[in-house]
């Protein structure tokens, strides 16, 4: 299992200060969210837990061990990391995309594996993409192809899974089954960490979200906790309708606030 652990995470981009001073430890079996309004920097956060984006001051820990020191095949094989809107320039088959996430586990010239093609064919039937197993994944609509590129995550079987907005172009039945799926992966003992917008989705399905807003974490607990009419006017400036009472939680927008 992975630990991930952020101290006092400080990013630059450009001349543009995106994170400050962000510091939390996310832990397996939890399915953490990451919320907050455009710009807020989220999907920064993820890059910078993963070596992705230069840290201007902070550390970041996956296991204890500082990130720089780890190789990025070790890396790979810990955390995989399904970043948002990405673009297909080859036309491979769906198999073969997704068999691309067992990479990490080859080494130089070598042959996928019957263990390999197991966890692909495992991959493809949890993301629902097994029927699309022979359709070239660049002819594929933008929800196909968001499942299809899941079930690339997922294929790399690592203990972590980081998700960067994976309801995006998803129809409603997929956007369940998906966070059905991230969830069920949690608690089977994973470290999930997903950018969500969709504030219902988050507070029905995460264990734990972290609200980010110009940069700062603002809010860090139980959705009851974080999903407030007071903190989403402050944050989001909407006015809001949140029911966290219920067997199904909802968190509907009204309008904007007054400001």
């Amino acid at each position: 299992m992975v630990t991930i652990s952020i101290e006092n995470l400080h990013v630059r981009l450009g001349r543009r200060q995106v994170l400050r001073g962000l510091s939390a430890t996310l832990r397996p079996g939890a399915l953490v969210g990451i919320i907050g309004p455009n710009g807020a920097g989220k999907s920064t956060l993820v890059r910078a837990m993963l070596g992705l984006a230069p840290l201007a001051d902070g550390t970041v820990f996956v296991d204890g061990e500082p990130l720089p020191r780890l190789q990025p095949r070790d890396l790979a094989r810990r955390v995989a990391y399904l970043p948002q809107g990405q673009t297909l320039h080859w036309p491979l088959t769906v198999e073969r995309l997704v068999a691309l996430g067992r990479l990490p586990h080859l080494g130089p010239m070598s042959r996928i594996s019957e263990a390999d093609e197991a966890a692909v064919q495992e991959a493809m039937a949890r993301a629902d993409v097994t029927e699309l197993a022979a359709r070239v994944a660049t002819e594929l609509s933008g929800g196909e192809r968001a499942r299809a590129m899941l079930a690339r995550a997922l294929a790399v079987g690592a203990p972590a899974l980081v998700v960067d907005e994976p309801l995006a172009s998803l129809d409603p039945g997929h956007q369940i089954d998906v966070m059905d799926l991230l969830a069920r992966e949690a608690h089977d003992g994973k470290l999930v960490v997903a950018v969500l917008h969709d504030l219902t989705m988050a507070a029905r399905y995460c264990d734990r979200l972290l609200l980010v807003n110009g940069g700062e974490l603002v809010a860090d607990g139980a959705p009851r906790d974080v999903l407030t009419t007071e903190r989403l006017k402050a944050v989001y400036g909407v006015t809001s309708h949140v029911d966290m009472a219920g067997p199904l939680p909802f968190v509907i927008p009204l309008e904007r606030a007054e400001r």
